[in-house]
């Protein structure tokens, strides 16, 4: 089966809509579907509630749905690179559940391996327990979280098959193949696209089973956060 789209915009027109839960993968701007972002943009799909471990910076990444206004809510772990997010969450225009980054990582392994809930001890004792159940093993306090399964997974990953096979680059793998198995449709953005066949099994990180439609973007741009040169005398 050949999940291969010709667009970012095509594979996203018939299933983007307004007030879906998204996740998004990547780690600040390691790893994120650059062109599923843009599409996403381009959609003027609103209301959003996207799960990601933070929102990119202000010019780009999910900064560019922070910038038209069509994210309401973010479920995240990070937010200290987007001014633009600091503004409207202290105005009160932008909703926040601020989750632990291995909370955050477990619960959408959780949804993706269907479990609904599980314990942790991280937050036992902070406002991330409030409204929370409690309950002890073993003498100790443990928080129940819930798991997070989206309505849509954008994610990113170095090279598919047609059939949707998944090879991650090193760091750029980070939340990627969680928040592909957690959506409940999965589109995924690769540099490469090969044939049925060509990846050797063992060099599979994600099986075809969790893609379903696949956007080949041979030239992302790969920007960094932040870029640190460090100055010699004499240079």
């Amino acid at each position: 089966m050949n999940k291969l789209f010709p667009s970012a915009a095509a594979a996203l027109k018939d299933v983007v809509k307004d007030h879906q839960l998204l996740a998004v993968g990547g780690f600040g701007l390691c790893g994120i579907p650059e062109a599923l972002i843009d599409a996403l943009r381009d959609s003027g799909v609103k209301h959003l509630t996207v799960i990601s471990n933070n929102a990119g910076v202000d010019d780009f990444g999910l900064g560019k749905l922070l910038a038209t206004r069509q994210i309401k809510k973010m479920i995240s772990s990070y937010v200290g690179e987007n001014k633009e997010f600091e503004r409207q969450y202290l105005a009160g225009e932008l909703e926040l559940d601020f989750t632990p980054q291995g909370t955050l990582a477990e619960k959408l392994r959780a949804g993706g391996a269907g479990i609904p809930a599980f314990f942790t001890k991280t937050g036992v004792g902070t406002m991330v327990a409030e409204g929370k159940e409690l309950r002890e093993f073993e003498g100790e306090t443990y928080v129940m979280e819930r798991a997070l399964v989206p309505d849509v997974s954008l994610v990113k990953a170095h090279t598919a098959d047609k059939a949707g096979n998944l090879q991650f680059r090193l760091t750029a793998r980070n939340f990627n193949p969680a928040a592909a198995m957690a959506g409940k449709l999965c589109i995924v953005e690769v540099e490469h696209v090969v044939e049925v066949g060509e990846l050797q099994p063992d060099s599979i990180h994600l099986p075809g089973i969790y893609v379903h439609r696949i956007v080949h973007n041979p030239h992302p741009e790969k920007r960094i956060e932040k870029r640190t040169i460090t100055e010699k005398a004499g240079v």
